[in-house]
């Protein structure tokens, strides 16, 4: 069935074990998930942006700037597991319509015909083309993918970092596999060289999951892999759900450190 709707969410919490409160930081004026809000609402597509969070203090804000919020469990593990607990309300929104007056049939078309696109509230440069960019990658193939995801050519000097996630990709761009550590191994050749034998590809951290998908991420069974590289997309391939890719011109900050705080209001004060 066809993409016939699209949704922004945007999940969030004060509780960062790295950067407490981080989602609050001072950036150019404005608070950092205010600037992710704002920027995901200039994207061509979705039919709104949702603050999913377990905050009060940032229910209000956000309510304030004039975005939806919905609610969530303080036990969320993950970003993705904060939206799907709210699946079913984030497509109603998108369709403008109450959940609870739907149908199994009615769920299952809703859920199945809705793009929901998950942008993490710690990029306050996300550029909107990419969540446009996002939905129209929903709406070009055939049979729609379970899941849509950017990746970027990376540069010779970042592959061997384990902060920068990697990506293997297959002929057709679906992702194979994702690491922190360099995929793939070039056998007797200096690591050092290795992006003159093979193109790397990393991986912008944002997801667009087919509704259906989204739904039943708690179903999913628990995945070895992603316990061993702290990558929750691992899941969702152990499991069995293809990860289509497209290509974007590199990747914006994710504020995760007080060093990348620094650089964010270095780069906000240049702009």
């Amino acid at each position: 069935m066809a993409m016939a709707r699209s949704v922004v969410a945007v999940p969030a919490r004060l509780a960062s074990s790295r950067l407490p409160d981080k989602v609050l930081a001072d950036i150019g004026g404005q608070p950092m998930i205010q600037r992710v809000l704002e920027q995901c609402a200039k994207a061509d597509g979705p039919a709104t942006v949702v603050l999913c969070t377990d905050s009060q203090r940032l229910q209000g804000l956000a309510e304030a700037w004039g975005f939806p919020v919905l609610m969530t469990s303080e036990a969320c593990s993950s970003g993705s597991e904060r939206i799907a607990s709210v699946a079913d309300q984030l497509v109603a929104l998108a369709w403008d319509e109450q959940p609870d007056g739907w149908d199994a049939t009615t769920r299952e078309q809703r859920l199945s015909s809705t793009a929901v696109i998950n942008v993490q509230g710690d990029q306050p440069f996300l550029d909107p083309a990419v969540v446009t960019a996002m939905v129209a990658e929903f709406s070009r193939r055939d049979p729609v993918p379970a899941v849509v995801t950017p990746v970027y050519r990376l540069q010779p000097d970042t592959i061997h970092n384990p902060a920068v996630v990697k990506t293997l990709l297959a002929h057709d761009g679906r992702a194979l596999y994702f690491s922190r550590s360099a995929i793939p191994h070039v056998r007797d050749v200096d690591p050092a060289d290795w992006h003159r034998h093979s193109p790397y590809w990393g991986h912008v951290g944002m997801y667009g999951f087919r509704g259906d998908v989204l739904a039943g991420w708690d179903q999913l069974p628990a995945s070895p892999l992603e316990d061993l590289e702290r990558l929750e997309q691992l899941r969702l391939l152990e499991a069995g759900h293809t990860i289509a890719t497209f290509r974007v011109e590199g990747t914006s900050l994710s504020v995760d450190t007080a060093e990348q705080l620094e650089e964010a209001r270095r780069m906000a004060g240049g702009a």
